[in-house]
């Protein structure tokens, strides 16, 4: 069953959009016109090695700047999620820096992240501890913002954003979730199937033993509602996943939840956004739909698989909430 999900997941590397195969050890170009520096580097742990590709605003002064963890998601590297995604341009004209940590084949042949086996699940261990491990360096190798420190990610890469900010709660200050699914909604391959397909109940998940239900860690969520390989349910499950750990992280807080909603056009497409916030009027999720968008990045570019460039520019939306968020909680 296993190569079954490997299957699907490694099918994800035909782009909707071009029509053109990203077959595996195909190299994008690095991203144009971006300005700053875009490094590779690698980082070895207990836990395994992972490369990774670090953007490095131009023009520093020595202020510590915010940092951005950016997972690709199946079938993409870091040099094709960077072109899809934008996300260099915006980091250099908002002056962050942006880490893209790369999936070794030898870890997932079709370079997804594991957020499906219950051995990435949880802190201090597996993928997860390989992630935080880059994130740390980072900060300790350049001038960083330790109070602001995100993570976003694509499909298998937004499955495993959720997964690093409900486990690493005092190192990420916001998580950003482009069509993934929630933490702990899969346990091996074959759960990880039915999710996928037909989204999962927030009420069912077992939450992994290690990992925290109490964080105020606040996520911003998008989900194309015709995406066929990742049922748009499963976005609102994360959305409640986060609603209920800030609610017993605040005590009780949840009579005092309310949310508004609102309907909107940007580049072609329709869209539905809904804002949860608790008290003093504080934002804990945002959720987009995205109306007649697949399985791909909303307000992407060509230069990248699994971008569509119609509807809001999800990286430009998540970079606005990060930015407006920072995290009180000391490093440990």
């Amino acid at each position: 069953m296993l190569n079954v999900i490997l299957d699907t997941w490694s099918s994800l590397a035909q782009s909707p959009w071009t029509g053109q195969p990203n077959w595996l050890g195909y190299a994008a170009p690095a991203p144009s016109g971006a300005g700053g520096n875009f490094i590779s580097q690698r980082y070895d742990a207990d836990e395994g090695s992972l490369h990774y590709k670090l953007f490095i605003p131009s023009g520093q002064t020595g202020e510590p700047l915010p940092l951005i963890v950016m997972l690709h998601g199946g079938g993409q590297d870091a040099d094709d999620f960077a072109l899809g995604t934008g996300m260099n341009e915006l980091a250099e004209l908002h002056k962050c820096y942006v880490v893209y940590p790369k999936q070794s084949i030898s870890a997932n042949w079709s370079m997804c992240w594991n957020w499906f086996e219950e051995s990435h699940h949880q802190r201090g261990r597996g993928e997860p501890a390989l992630i935080a491990g880059i994130t740390r360096k980072i900060i300790a190798e350049h001038a960083i913002d330790e109070t602001r420190v995100y993570v976003a990610g694509l499909s298998a890469g937004g499955a495993m954003a959720v997964v690093l900010g409900r486990t690493y709660p005092e190192l990420f200050a916001a998580v950003g979730c482009h069509s993934g699914l929630a933490h702990g909604c899969a346990t091996d391959s074959y759960s990880a199937m039915q999710a996928m397909k037909d989204g999962v109940d927030a009420s069912a998940i077992s939450h992994p033993a290690s990992a925290t239900d109490v964080t105020d860690v606040p996520v911003i969520v998008f989900h194309g509602d015709s995406d066929c390989t990742v049922h748009p349910s499963n976005s609102e499950c994360i959305v409640q996943q986060f609603l209920a750990s800030h609610a017993a992280q605040v005590r009780h807080e949840q009579m005092d939840l309310s949310v508004s909603r609102e309907a909107g056009r940007a580049g072609g497409r329709a869209f539905v956004r809904h804002v949860h916030k608790g008290k003093a009027g504080r934002v804990v999720a945002e959720h987009w739909t995205i109306k007649g968008s697949g399985h791909a990045w909303s307000g992407g570019t060509r230069r990248g698989s699994y971008a569509d460039e119609s509807g809001p520019n999800a990286s430009r939306e998540m970079l606005r909430f990060f930015l407006q968020r920072r995290r009180t909680r000391h490093l440990s």
